[in-house]
Formats: structure tokens, sequence, C-alpha cells
């Protein structure tokens, strides 16, 4: 229930706000907005306010705007409210909309978090232990935030990185761990589970790990300082998934790595498990991959129209119907199979294979 809950949430407040930067240009730009809809029919309610139609269906793995005029074959290209009367500017402000709004939550949410948590600093120069997995090997072994880990299979660790260090190398295997807490000596052996990482080329490899982390030194940031916080991690995170997509068009990285709505809703259920903060963290992580993956030059998707209206803009006149229906459907085709992959991912993600 958790993890069906903390899905519809997430999603839910991903699309209506993605969506809603779609209407709120396209009202200020003068277009009717005929139907704004969360999720896919069938409806559950809808409701009509003046000219638009606000709807709440039962499949909530997406949402839409419908804008008057905004088929080519459907407009007439004169009335001043349809979509495609608008000079390209225009139509490309309002198609633009939905990603900026999902960076601008992020940034929102990353600076609100930095606000009211301040600025967590890992102390990785002692062993101390801060962070302990919920359910995770070390947690089950019977070690407690507090404690300090003294060697690592026999070999004297004195700070985090050199323990972590000798812990990775050991992936799915036994390992020695001594620690004292309050002067007592504890030792036990802990198995490792594996966790894939990649470098900063896109390469995976297989670590392992027990669960643990450092203490942490909170840093209070007023709401300046929270800002460029949230703005530089939202900028880091950018970077970072630009990254992953290079190794995925160059090779360098698996498809494998791909999650889809079922990945979301275990991830989104496990976070919030771990709390608010960390639930609207990773719903901030998923609005920047969401505004990004939107951008992406494929037709059906944000990117794909903005790339029609840049042609436009060059050419002095819009592709024929029959062109954007051509490179429309050759687009969604290239998106249901990377769906159905997506989907044959995750289902064997599930079963752990």
């Amino acid at each position: 229930m958790t993890t069906a809950l903390s899905f519809i949430f997430v999603l839910g407040i991903l699309v209506f706000v993605h969506e809603l930067g779609h209407f709120i240009v396209a009202r200020l730009c003068g277009i009717r907005v005929d139907k704004f809809s969360l999720g896919f029919p069938p409806k559950l309610v809808s409701r009509k306010v003046g000219e638009t139609e606000y709807i709440i269906s039962w499949i909530p793995l997406g949402g839409y705007v419908k804008l008057a005029g905004e088929n080519p074959e459907e407009s007439s290209g004169t009335n001043p409210w349809e979509f495609m009367a608008q000079p390209v500017w225009k139509r490309s402000l309002v198609i633009a909309a939905g990603p900026v709004m999902n960076f601008i939550l992020a940034i929102l949410f990353f600076w609100g978090i930095f606000f009211f948590n301040g600025l967590q600093v890992p102390q990785s120069e002692t062993t101390v232990i801060g962070q302990l997995t919920p359910g995770g090997p070390a947690e089950k072994a019977g070690i407690k935030p507090g404690d300090k880990i003294l060697s690592v299979n026999e070999t004297p660790v004195t700070n985090f990185d050199q323990m972590a260090k000798i812990i990775y190398q050991n992936v799915e295997k036994p390992v020695l761990i001594q620690w004292e807490r309050g002067g007592e000596i504890l030792q036990k052996e802990i198995l490792t589970f594996k966790e894939k990482v990649y470098d900063q080329e896109g390469k995976s490899r297989q670590i392992g790990k027990i669960g643990i982390g450092p203490t942490s030194t909170q840093i209070d940031l007023n709401l300046f300082q929270a800002l460029k916080e949230g703005l530089d991690l939202t900028i880091g995170l950018s970077a970072e998934i630009f990254t992953v997509l290079y190794g995925l068009v160059t090779g360098s990285l698996s498809l494998k790595t791909l999650g889809g709505p079922i990945f979301i809703a275990q991830a989104a259920g496990q976070t919030a498990q771990q709390g608010l903060t960390a639930l609207l963290s990773f719903t901030a992580l998923l609005s920047v991959n969401l505004a990004i993956l939107n951008l992406l030059p494929i037709p059906v998707l944000d990117g794909g129209h903005l790339l029609f209206l840049g042609w436009e803009k060059i050419r002095r006149r819009p592709l024929s119907v029959k062109q954007r229906s051509l490179i429309q459907q050759v687009g969604l085709g290239f998106l249901l199979v990377l769906i159905l992959f997506i989907t044959y991912n995750d289902i064997f993600r599930l079963l752990g294979k």
C-alpha cells in the first residue's frame, strides 16, 4: 500500500506540475485550453470550468493538456485563441513550459530541503557510523549509529573511505567487522550485498556494501544559501543525466540500467519509508529526469515539437500534416519499443534476475 500511494503521489506531482506549465503559459499567450487531464482514460471525474474541462482519469501514468487548434488539420489558423494561429516563439514557450516547470519544481524542493534540514557534510575522516540502511546487513548484525569501526577483515581502518574501499572489494562475500561501543569491542562476520555503480565515463562495476554511512555535520543555511545549493544540485544532477544519456548512446552504458514505472514505484515506496525528506528528494530527482527526457528531440515529446517549430522557423512554413504524421509515427514506435524494453527490465529486476 505504501508503494502504491507513494508512486501515485510522486507521479501525480510531476505530471501535474508539467502540465500546469503548459496550461499557464498557453493561457498567458491567449490560447484556449480545452482539456486539462491528470491520468489517461477512462475518466474518473471531470468538471468544466469556463472553457476548460478538468479531468482526473483512472490510469495514473501521465496526463495531457489539449489546446484549441493544436493539430494543423483541426485548426483554421485564423482564430486568435488557437495554438496554430500563434507565432513560433509563443508556441515554443508553451511547449517548453512543461519541462521548465519540472526544473523549477526540483529547485523548489531542494531549496526547501536545504533550508529546513541544512547542508549535511559527511565526516569521512573517522569510522564512526552515522547512518544505517533500514533492514541492511549492518543493522541486522547489531551495528548502531555511534559505533566506531576498528577493522575490516582484520585490517585496521582509521577513516571511512579506507574502510569502504575494503568492503567494496568483497561483493556478496562475508567480511569480518570489528567495532567499538562504549569501550566494549564487538565482532561479527557480515555478508555484503552487491550494488552497481558507474564511473564518470559511464562504465559500470559491482561493489559490496553492508548498509552503513558516515556521521555528518549539519550546517544551517539561510534562504539565499539554500536556494544556491538547490540550484547547484539541480545543475549537477542535470549534468549527470546527460552523462548517462551519452553513455547509453555511445554504448558504454548498458540499456539494462534503465528503469520504468515498476522501478519508480519500488523506489518511491522505499524512500517513503525513510521519511518525507527522502521522498521529496526522490521526487525532485525524478522531476529533473522528466524535464531532460521531455526535451530530447524525439517526435511526440516536447523536444520533438520544439524541433518541428525550429524547422518551421527556418523554412518559414510548418511541415505538412503528412510529414508530421509520418515523423510522429516513427517517434511513437521508437518510444513504444523503449517502453516495452524498460518494462522488460523492470520485470526481470523485480524477479531478481
